[in-house]
């Protein structure tokens, strides 16, 4: 065995991280710095198409490739059987579709009754249909189903073996939200190229407070229902509410305000989730030594 795949296979959940990073923050530095770093917000129009695509795959290109390193055929089969899982409770269905959309509206129509300028863009826009379907689109496509095959296929169920479903939570969203930054940071500049906060530092906010919470969410999901196609859906579902359909035409800290409550509530939920996760484990424990 050589010392790379032993690194690897002692060490396949870094491995996966590191990977995931070279490749999509690689292909942001290739192919995105040459032309600014970070670049006009005219040039960023231009090529964020290029520039996204290698970031995207970072993480499905990842977890498929180690997946069939260190599992062979027999993993990648599981890997499928994973992503058509849909045989489970319609309750989680209508967890991992709605609760991102609902939770969205609600806080965005509260602070609405101060300033209009907080209801969400499928109210003020001319065409609905149009909004939605770039909304889905985009989260399930450049969302769900580029990431969760990497994040959740391969990361999650390895860390949970000896970290439990909060723990994975916190480490696979916390690095989920590191890996936005780069890709954030080459798209915020102005006009002239110059970095406008205004446009960085709203989803900075986001990737710190709020994606570890969902995170945390999202592994209990996948913990009850091994079904990475109901995560993609709850992923899609995050991407498409808050950063399209329902996304508010505030920028800068009333921007951010917004996302601090939305955290605040998530971070509630993820609390709730580990109380009672802490308490099944208990009970469960108590069962088997009976």
């Amino acid at each position: 065995m050589t010392p790379i795949r032993a690194f690897i296979e002692k060490r396949s959940t870094l491995t996966y991280f590191i990977l995931t990073f070279v490749i999509s923050w690689g292909g942001v530095l290739i192919l995105g710095a040459p032309h600014g770093m970070p670049t006009t917000s005219e040039r960023f129009e231009q090529l964020y198409p290029i520039v996204f695509l290698p970031y995207l795959l970072g993480p499905v290109l990842s977890g498929t490739l180690l997946i069939g390193l260190l599992d062979g055929k027999a993993g990648l089969r599981d890997l499928l059987s994973r992503m058509t899982r849909w045989a489970v409770s319609i309750r989680w269905y209508a967890l991992a579709i709605l609760a991102a959309p609902l939770l969205a509206s609600g806080i965005l129509f509260a602070f609405s009754l101060r300033s209009r300028a907080f209801l969400p863009a499928l109210v003020t826009t001319d065409d609905r249909l149009a909004l939605l379907l770039m909304g889905v689109a985009i989260g399930l496509i450049g969302g769900g189903l580029m990431e969760e095959p990497g994040w959740t296929g391969f990361a999650t169920p390895r860390l949970k073996k000896s970290h439990g479903v909060t723990a994975t939570g916190l480490i696979v969203g916390f690095l989920w939200g590191v890996w936005h930054i780069l890709p954030t940071y080459w798209g915020s500049g102005d006009s002239s190229g110059a970095l406008s906060l205004s446009l960085l530092l709203p989803p900075l906010f986001f990737y710190v407070a709020v994606l570890p919470a969902y995170r945390v969410l999202m592994v209990w999901v996948y913990d009850r229902t091994e079904s990475l196609l109901v995560v993609v859906l709850m992923h899609a579902s995050l991407t498409a509410s808050t950063l399209f359909v329902l996304a508010p035409s505030v920028e800068g800290t009333r921007l951010v305000a917004y996302y601090a409550v939305l955290a605040a509530v998530l971070w509630g939920a993820a609390g709730l989730v580990t109380v009672t996760s802490s308490e099944g484990s208990a009970r469960r424990s108590r069962r088997s030594q009976v």
